[in-house]
Formats: C-alpha cells, structure tokens, sequence
C-alpha cells in the first residue's frame, strides 16, 4: 500500500510540472505575440529654428610658413658652427663661419685694383684737358689769321694772344695728325666700373663666408661640422620660420570642390582637445591620386600660432564649406529621396504619419534647411 500511494504521488507532481510548463509556455506565447501585434515607438523631432551648418574634416601636419636653405657663397672649410637642430635663432644671428683668409686676400686685391684705375682715369682726364686747351688755342690763331711769333706777338698789325694763348698756339701742330678715334677718358672709366664690380663681388664673397639668419626661427637641420670642406652654394643649414605656422592637409576631391581661400577652420593638435582657430590659406589647383582616390592639398593657417608647435606635429583640421543661420530645420536623418532641391519626410499627425514633400535648402551634417513645406513646431519621424 504504501509504495502504491508512493507512486501516485510521484505522477500527480508529474502531471503537474507538465501542467505549469504548458501554462507559462502560453503566457509567454502570448505576451510575444501581444509584442509583436503592439506598434514601435515612433521617435519624433520637432522642426525648430537655427542654424545649419556643414563641415569637412581631415588630418594634416603643422609645417613652418618659410623655410630657407642657407648655404656658403665661397668654398672653404667649416671654422666655426654655433647652432644645431633646434635652436632657436634671432635675425641676423651669425650660425657658421669657413675660413675666410682668401676671400679677405681677394678683396684687397681687387680694391687695389680699382685704385689703379681711378689714378689712370684722372691722369687721362688732365691729358685730354690739356689737349683741349691746344685745340681751343689752335681755333683761335686760325681764326684770326696773321702769323703769330713765338711768345703771342702778331706779324702784320695782328692781335697779339696771351701768355697761355700763346703757349698753346706754339703748341699747334703745323700739320694735321690722323684722328684714331681712341678716348683715353671712356676707356679708363670702363676700367673704373669694371674694377668696382670686381670689388663688390670681391666682398660679396667675403659676407658669404659667414652664414647669418635671414629670419628668425628655429634650426632644421645642420649639414656639416667644423672642419669639413664644403662647397659654394649647397645647403648648410636648413631655418624653418616657426613664429608662423601652418597644417597642410589633403582633403577627398569630393570635399576639396567646396573649399575656398578664407573659410572658418578649427585646428586640434595632437594629444590636446584644444580647438585652435585658424583659415583656408591656399588650395591646391591640381590633385594628387594614389590609384583609388584623388586628394587636393590644403594649407590652413593659425590665427594665433601656439608658441609650443612642433614641426611635423599632427593635427585635426575641420573646415566650415557651407552655413546659414536663423532657419526652419529638421534632423538631417528625416529628409529622405533629397533631389533637386526637394526631399520627402513622414509628418506626425496625431496618430498617423504622413508622406509630405518638403523643398529643402543647405543640407548639413546634422540638420537640414527646409525652407518650403514645414512649419516651426510641426513634428516628423526622426529616422525611417
């Protein structure tokens, strides 16, 4: 007896167990068709007023607005170099220096030279005054006529010449000497420019011994030590002008059709969330493609450059192509088939949604200008 009952207990709370699971698995059949039959939420936006704006975005490299290329304008060998990468210069602070020994040897040379010269052209310039005052002297015994005695006393009742008249007249030639052309004058002070010239390189050589800087700024590079052997003309030191710098960026040839020279910029910099101003500089006129997309380079300019940029630093840059401010302006995401300046949104009226067309104007990064079939305070499905 007491197993059977033992039993029939056991396939009562059998029984019951199935009876329960068949109970909840409706209530939650239910409850999930209840769900599934229940409408979504509708998330709805209501058209206000303010500005639209649109942006473009890319990252760049912060690089000086000026950079030269200093060199030696004489061969030599490196005397002294008092910088080195990095340092910050003033203008006109000396940075290298050869030996300059020959180039000093060259300038007294050619200044006497031209001392030369100058004593040669004023020795020319007294011969032909002298020969200027014979010819002058020579005119007037001719125009007079009588023969003159030695000493300006006249044969035949003539005028008798003064004593420096007289000289001269002595002086005349009693027949005519050919004419070679030559001027003794324009040839000594062609000697002169030339010898000047010479002098003027002579000590343009010799500044160019010693390298200064044109600007103030930072050094770049430095390519040579004391001691080297360097020639003229190539670079030696490298001065980037770092008080003004720039972020060159390369932009989408999508976004580069709506940059200008002048807009709005932001500029992050690297390991900061301050956001600099700054402005469009230049546009590239000619992309640059590297097989799948072709890129235009843009040059942004600091407002006020930070005096801790560093060369090379990267940088966020975002620029304003487009904004207008005080308009009627709906979610960006609640405008769809935007074509032709038209789109087409789901208005909420009471518990229905409506198809409207709607004209639609600047079309932004998070809102949309609509300027043409919505009024202030109207509500429309946020996303569909």
């Amino acid at each position: 007896m007491g197993q059977t009952a033992g039993k029939r207990r056991i396939r009562w709370i059998g029984a019951t167990i199935v009876v329960l699971g068949a109970v909840a698995g409706g209530v939650i059949l239910a409850l999930d068709q209840d769900e599934k039959s229940r409408p979504a939420a509708l998330v709805v936006a209501a058209a206000d007023r303010g500005a639209v704006t649109v942006d473009v975005a890319t990252t760049g490299t912060v690089e000086p607005a000026t950079t030269r290329s200093l060199a030696f304008a004489v061969s030599g060998t490196v005397e002294s170099v008092t910088v080195r990468a990095g340092n910050k210069v003033t203008k006109g602070q000396t940075l290298a220096r050869i030996d300059d020994a020959d180039a000093a040897d060259d300038v007294s040379d050619a200044e006497a030279k031209l001392a030369e010269a100058r004593r040669r052209l004023d020795d020319a310039t007294a011969v032909v005054a002298e020969a200027t005052a014979v010819a002058t002297a020579c005119a007037v015994t001719a125009t007079r006529g009588p023969q003159l005695l030695a000493g300006g006393e006249a044969l035949g009742g003539g005028e008798a010449l003064g004593g420096e008249q007289a000289a001269a007249a002595a002086a005349c030639p009693t027949r005519g000497h050919p004419d070679t052309g030559s001027d003794p004058v324009l040839t000594a002070e062609q000697q002169v420019h030339q010898a000047t010239r010479a002098v003027e390189v002579a000590r343009k050589a010799l500044d160019g011994a010693t390298i200064t800087a044109p600007i103030a700024g930072t050094v770049v590079a430095v390519a040579g030590s004391v001691g080297d052997q360097v020639p003229s003309g190539a670079t030696f030191i490298s001065l980037a002008d770092t008080y003004t710098m720039q972020v060159r960026a390369d932009f989408p040839e999508a976004d580069a059709g709506a940059l200008t020279v002048g807009q709005r910029a932001e500029i992050t910099l690297a390991r900061s969330d301050d956001i600099l101003t700054g402005e469009v500089a230049q546009v590239d006129p000619a992309g640059t493609s590297d097989g799948t997309l072709v890129r235009y380079g843009v040059v942004v300019a600091f407002a006020d450059s930070p005096a801790d940029l560093l060369v090379g630093q990267s940088a966020q840059v975002k620029v304003r192509t487009g904004e207008v401010a005080d308009v009627v302006r709906i979610p960006s995401t609640a405008v769809h088939d935007v074509s032709g300046g038209s789109g087409t949104v789901l208005v909420r009226s009471g518990n229905e949604r409506i198809q409207r067309t709607v004209a639609v104007g600047l079309r932004g990064d998070l809102y949309t200008e609509i300027t043409d079939g919505l009024s202030e305070g109207d509500q429309v499905v946020r996303s569909w």
